[in-house]
Order: C-alpha cells, then sequence, then structure tokens
C-alpha cells in the first residue's frame, strides 16, 4: 500500500496570544474577538482558559496544500479581527514576559471545573502548542501507530522549539512549554498499548473511578483523539512562522503514513519504553537543535541533526506520495538555520530586551498573511 491509497488527512490547531502592541504584554481579550469572530469562522476559533489565548482549527483538509491555504486564511482572519480592536496576534510556545497571574480566566464550565481541580497548576499554564491531526479511520491501526510514533515525539519537538523565556527569564531551555505541561497529570509520553481494547479500558477506568469526567482530558504529547478518527500529535510548540507550522505538519504527515505502511506490511518500527523516549524528551526541550539524542538501537548518543537526517530519508518515499516535498525542505532549512528558539534568544541577545523578542514574534506571525502587520513598534 502506497500513502495514496490511503488519504491521510489533516487537521492543524494554532494557539495565539493577544499582544498589546504598545506594552507588548499579553492582553485578555477573547471575549470581544469571539464576539466577531464565531459570526465569521463558527468552530473554527475557539477559547482557551486564559483570555489572552485563542485557537484557531483548520477543518479537514486533504493534503499539507489545503492545509497551508486555511492556516494562511485562518491567521489573517484572526490578525484583522485583533487589528480592529488595536491589537496584534503572536505565535510562540510563551510569551517572553507576560505573568500568567496578570491573566484572566476565561468564564465557562469547562474552565472553572479544570480550575477547581487543578488550581494553580492550572492558573499558570499560559502556554501556547501546535497540535496536528492526521486521519486513521481504522483506530485499531491507529492505536499500532500510535505506538511507533511516540519514538519520533523528542524528534520532533527538538524541530519546533520555540519557548526559551519564561515570566521575564531567559530559561537556558530552548523549550520550556512542555516544563510548564508538565504539571498537569496525565500529560507527556504515554505508554505503548497492545491493543485498542486495552487502550479503551484504560479510558473507561480512569471515567469510572473518578479521574476524569471525558477521554479529552488526557493531554499526552501524542493520542488518540476520543471524538475523531484521528492521531492528533500535540508535543510542538506554536510556531511563529505559517512555513514552519506546514513544515512540521508535514512531517508528522509523512512519519504516519510511513508507519501505517509498515503496519500494513507486518513490517512494524520497533516500540521504545517510555523511560527511553523520555531521556530524548527532555534533551530536545533542553538543547533543541544543538544538542544530541540517544540512537537506542546503536545504544550510544547522535547529533540531533543527525537523527533528523536519517528521519527525513525514512520518510523520503512517503514525502514523494504525500507531495510536500517544498515543506519538507523547508525541514532542511530549520536545521540549518535553528528554530524560533533560536531567533528569539538572538533578537535578546542583541539588547537584552524583551520587549524586542515579543517584536520579532509579532513580525514572523504576521509573515506570508493577507492581513499586513499593524503599524507600531519596529521589529527589535
Amino acid at each position: 500500500m502506497s500513502a495514496v491509497d490511503h488519504v491521510f488527512t489533516l487537521g492543524i490547531e494554532e494557539e495565539f496570544q493577544i499582544v498589546d502592541p504598545e506594552t507588548r504584554e499579553l492582553r485578555s481579550h477573547i471575549q470581544q474577538i469571539l464576539g466577531e469572530g464565531k459570526v465569521t469562522l463558527k468552530e473554527q476559533i475557539k477559547p482557551e482558559m486564559h483570555q489572552s489565548v485563542v485557537e484557531l482549527g483548520t477543518e479537514v483538509c486533504v493534503d499539507i496544500h489545503a492545509a497551508r491555504e486555511q492556516v494562511i486564511r485562518l491567521r489573517s482572519e484572526l490578525a484583522a479581527m485583533a487589528g480592529r480592536s488595536g491589537l496584534k496576534i503572536a505565535s510562540a510556545g510563551t510569551h517572553p514576559f507576560s505573568h500568567w497571574f496578570d491573566q484572566h480566566i476565561t468564564e465557562g464550565e469547562r474552565y472553572a471545573t479544570i480550575v477547581k481541580d487543578l488550581q494553580q497548576v492550572a492558573r499558570a499554564n499560559l502556554i501556547f502548542g501546535l497540535h496536528v491531526h492526521v486521519g486513521i479511520p481504522d483506530r485499531s491501526t491507529a492505536i499500532h501507530v500510535m505506538n511507533q510514533t511516540r519514538y519520533f515525539l523528542p524528534h520532533l519537538y527538538a524541530l519546533s522549539t520555540n519557548s526559551p523565556f519564561w515570566v521575564g527569564r531567559n530559561t537556558g531551555l530552548k523549550g520550556y512549554r512542555l516544563k510548564v505541561f508538565e504539571r498537569f497529570p496525565r500529560t507527556g509520553t504515554p505508554d505503548a498499548f497492545e491493543s485498542l481494547s486495552e487502550y479503551e479500558d484504560f479510558l473507561k477506568l480512569l471515567i469510572k473511578t473518578g479521574c476524569v469526567d471525558n477521554a479529552k482530558k488526557i493531554w499526552w504529547d501524542i493520542r488518540l483523539h476520543p471524538f475523531f478518527d484521528t492521531l492528533e500529535i500535540r508535543i510542538c510548540d506554536a510556531q511563529s512562522r505559517v512555513d514552519d507550522t506546514l513544515a512540521l505538519a508535514a512531517v508528522i504527515q509523512a512519519i504516519v503514513a510511513k508507519l501505517h505502511k509498515l503496519h500494513e506490511r507486518n513490517m512494524n518500527f520497533r516500540i521504545y519504553r517510555r523511560r527511553l523516549i523520555d531521556e530524548n524528551r527532555w534533551r530536545a526541550s533542553r538543547y533543541g537543535l544543538d544538542g544530541k539524542l540517544i540512537d537506542f538501537g546503536r545504544e550510544c548518543e547522535a547529533e540531533t541533526r543527525a537523527l533528523l537526517a536519517e528521519l527525513l530519508d525514512f520518510i523520503a518515499t512517503e514525502v514523494d506520495e504525500l507531495g510536500s516535498g517544498g515543506e519538507i525542505a523547508h525541514i532542511e532549512k530549520i536545521m540549518r538555520e535553528g528554530t524560533g528558539a533560536d531567533r528569539q534568544i538572538a533578537a535578546w541577545e542583541r539588547e537584552h530586551n524583551m520587549r524586542d523578542v515579543v517584536d520579532l514574534i509579532v513580525h514572523e506571525t504576521y509573515e506570508k498573511l493577507s492581513v499586513p502587520e499593524p503599524a507600531g513598534a519596529a521589529v527589535g
């Protein structure tokens, strides 16, 4: 079976920051934007727990090219709505200096319940992610593909690190967002499941024992979506540039297509234990592209960029079949030039001014949009 024999549809969800162009701080403004957004974007725009966060989600996309059109359109419409309120949007895994305790919680029973259950852990969860859905109608197959995809989660995070700053401090990590999110229960790398029935039994147990009221409160880095026939990869930081978002989505789609093909041929990729994957997950968070990951097959360290080059070779046939060569070429650019975290750190090191970092993020967020970046502070 080739990748094109099964349509590996895509869905992309991006979480955006609402930013005051004068102070560069986050602004709790989601209610005003939602009033207009629900009219034009309907279910494609959603609130998040903090009022300074807004989520956009594409419709089901048949390929990466359709996804590109939707991502640009949704970003452009959101930017226009923010602009009419005198605000800007920005996309990165964390805001460089705004503090979580200054942000208002979005009204609604769902968020009130989460805050009641998780308290400060929930209030402090001021982070922004990129979630990519890949369609797999057969959920029994999807579980096996999920088990195998887990190995590549640190690779994907190394490529997507875009959160080096937290409440005005340089954390020393390329991706601090995951460290914040780990405070939540049911996050991180999931265990491997022997079958769909074992997975479903686990969910039923959590619900029966009052751990969760529905499966959406399982926030793993990768999960079989509880309502859609998709595999949802949730590990990536929000990306400032459109091209970075689409490149990561293309890599994820090709990985899933490759592992699905192997499974259909009874040639499954090796399944690694969570504790081993978590070693690489830490390394990716700490060093991004500039460190080393463990090559478990060879039982040695290897340069992250070298392992990513091997990954691109591994999925090359599927990339051709899916027609995403342009996006994969951009992955190679990221590997050469660095991630959003590297660009943020470079902007900060010039003057040690966090406002300059926000200006960079905003500028990159507006690249390729049909709405020009509003007049305001120059990029530092």
